[in-house]
Parts: C-alpha cells; sequence; structure tokens
C-alpha cells in the first residue's frame, strides 16, 4: 500500500494539472456514482490527508484511496494509457488532461462541508502543513493511549498517525531500536513520532525513498524486505516475521535482533 509521501506527491501532481480548470467531464466507474456529472463544474484543488485524497469540485470533494492496487494517472488528450482501460474507476477530464483513477479501493462523493465523514477518523496527519508541537503532541498522546499495543501496530494504525505505512513502521522501530513487537507502554513515544515527521517529509518529494540517506539501488533501507541479510550497523542476520491488530491486517515485520530489543 503506497504511503503517505507517495500519496502526498500524487494530489501535488493532480492538482498542479487540474486546480482551476473546468471538468468537460467525469466518468465515476462504480455503480453508487454511475449517474453523477460533475461537467461543468470547476476543480478548485487536489489535497492529500495521510493516505486518502480529495479532490474538491465546486460543492462537493471526491474521496479516493488507493489501497494495495491503486493509481492516478495523467495523460494528454489521444494517449494511451499505461493501465487497462478496464481497471480505471474515475475518469477526470479536462480541456487539458483526462487525469484516470485505475483501481481505486475507495471512491465516495460527500459534501465539502462533509468531508469529515470520510476522512473524521484520522489522526493528525505527518505531512500535514501546520504539522507542530501541538500536533506532534496529539500523535503521541493517541499512541499512548493503548499502551498494551505493539509499536509497529499502533504507528500503522491511522487513527494515531495518518500518513505511516509498512516501510516507515519498521525503519522507525529499527531507527529507534526497538522491537516492533515491543509494546507501547516500553516505548518512548515522543522521539519516535518526531522521527516519524522528519523522516517522512525528508522523503516528500523524492521520487526513491531512503530511510538510510544513500540513494542508491539496495542500499535505502534498514531492515524492510531484507530478511536473512547482514544489518548494515553490526552484521547481525535480519529477521522477519507478521504482525498486526488481527488477521486481517497483518503485516511484514523486519528486525535486527541484536541493534532492537
Amino acid at each position: 500500500m503506497p504511503e503517505g509521501d507517495t500519496v502526498y506527491r500524487t494530489a501535488r501532481h493532480l492538482d498542479a494539472a487540474l486546480a482551476g480548470r473546468t471538468l468537460l467531464s467525469s466518468d465515476f466507474r462504480v455503480p453508487r456514482y454511475a449517474e453523477i456529472d460533475l461537467s461543468g463544474s470547476t476543480i478548485d484543488s487536489v489535497v492529500s490527508i495521510g493516505k486518502h485524497l480529495l479532490t474538491r469540485v465546486d460543492t462537493v470533494s471526491i474521496h479516493s484511496h488507493l489501497k494495495m492496487e491503486g493509481s492516478w494517472h495523467l495523460y494528454r488528450h489521444g494517449s494511451r494509457w499505461k493501465r487497462p482501460a478496464s481497471t480505471a474507476r474515475l475518469i477526470l477530464t479536462t480541456d487539458e488532461w483526462v487525469a484516470v483513477g485505475f483501481d481505486l479501493g475507495t471512491i465516495d462523493v460527500v459534501d465539502r462541508d462533509d468531508e469529515s465523514s470520510v476522512i473524521g477518523h484520522l489522526g493528525p496527519d505527518v505531512l500535514a502543513p501546520d504539522w507542530g508541537t501541538a500536533s506532534e503532541a496529539h500523535a503521541v498522546a493517541l499512541v499512548e493511549a493503548s499502551p498494551e499495543k505493539e509499536i509497529h501496530v499502533a504507528l500503522l494504525d491511522q487513527r494515531n498517525l495518518a500518513g505511516l505505512g509498512n516501510v516507515y513502521a519498521n525503519e522507525l522501530c529499527f531507527l529507534r531500536g526497538v522491537l516492533p513487537s515491543r509494546p507501547v507502554s516500553a516505548v518512548d513515544v515522543p522521539p519516535l513520532v518526531a522521527l516519524a515527521h522528519r523522516a517522512i517529509l525528508v522523503n516528500r518529494d523524492r521520487t526513491e525513498r531512503s530511510t538510510t540517506g544513500d540513494l542508491r539501488a539496495g542500499r535505502q533501507s534498514w531492515v524492510y524486505r531484507r530478511e536473512n541479510q547482514p544489518c548494515r550497523r553490526c552484521g547481525t542476520r535480519i529477521r522477519a516475521g507478521k504482525l498486526g491488530a488481527d488477521v486481517l491486517k497483518l503485516r511484514d515485520v523486519y528486525w535486527c535482533p541484536r541493534c532492537q530489543t
């Protein structure tokens, strides 16, 4: 599933192409919204909130989530699409661009003043323009409210922090020297949350994500997807397992048994 930095870049690219433009047509290829026609409406903005996208069109907001397989593409009129048309779930057309949402996991259309119905459950957005001391303290309090929860699970809970995915959850645990399975009650949460913000912010404008500071292929992560490879710090073999709030939310976890306790 795309992390918050990927969704941020998606929103930025869509906003640059679509904001201020009038829709020539809208094509919702989901039964619930198949009859909606937004042609003639103006796209005000496209923004990201955590891993969620809001395309604000006049008095409504189109909410979309990429889930595991989704993506948004921009095409010039007449250009060949890079994914099958059968996987398109939403097509927004202006005089200059055709924006296609492929395999979108979620699509909702809500009134602009009812955006909270689709994003109100989210915790502070780690890439929000107004992230600061108050946001950080709020996120810390939300994480610490479940002291028995594994820290990896708490970091992935979008109700605590919006925007972190499995790559960051694994890498942050390594950088702070804590096992993914360590309970929140045994973790110094404030510096972990502060690091989460810094780590995703530095990657916000990169097409290649790195938590090591090295952008070379194969050297961008400390532990993520490095099972049985030597730890970059101590040489111990990286281990792997699974963690999740329940069996439906199990995620791959990676750790160094020497550097993390």
